[in-house]
């Protein structure tokens, strides 16, 4: 159910209502019967993320290249570094002078 803000004219409190969006608007203070305003407030509403347009209706999709038909080739694997031989850690390792 929507929250409504109204400002009454003669306190000045500020009030939060929970209202229906079909319910007739509140025209006078609970508190002391003076007229009272419709304020406009800042929404709750947030989009956070990709979202649906850069995930799947943008032109260019992630992952996907637009200016060619050929298939993506993967990369070739990295060797995996040597096993340590010395047991000494990196400061004895002949891979680590190498690098």
């Amino acid at each position: 159910m929507p929250v409504y803000e109204y400002e009454c004219r003669e306190c000045e409190k500020v009030l939060e209502v929970q209202q229906r969006m079909t319910d007739a608007p509140l025209l006078n203070c609970p508190e002391c019967n003076a007229p009272v305003k419709k304020l406009m407030s800042m929404s709750s509403f947030q989009l956070k993320g990709g979202g649906w347009y850069s995930d799947g209706y943008s032109s260019v999709a992630k992952g996907k290249d637009s200016g060619s038909s050929k298939p993506a080739t993967p990369a070739a694997p990295t060797p995996a570094a040597p096993a340590c031989q010395t047991g000494a850690g990196c400061s004895g390792c002949p891979a680590a002078a190498a690098s």
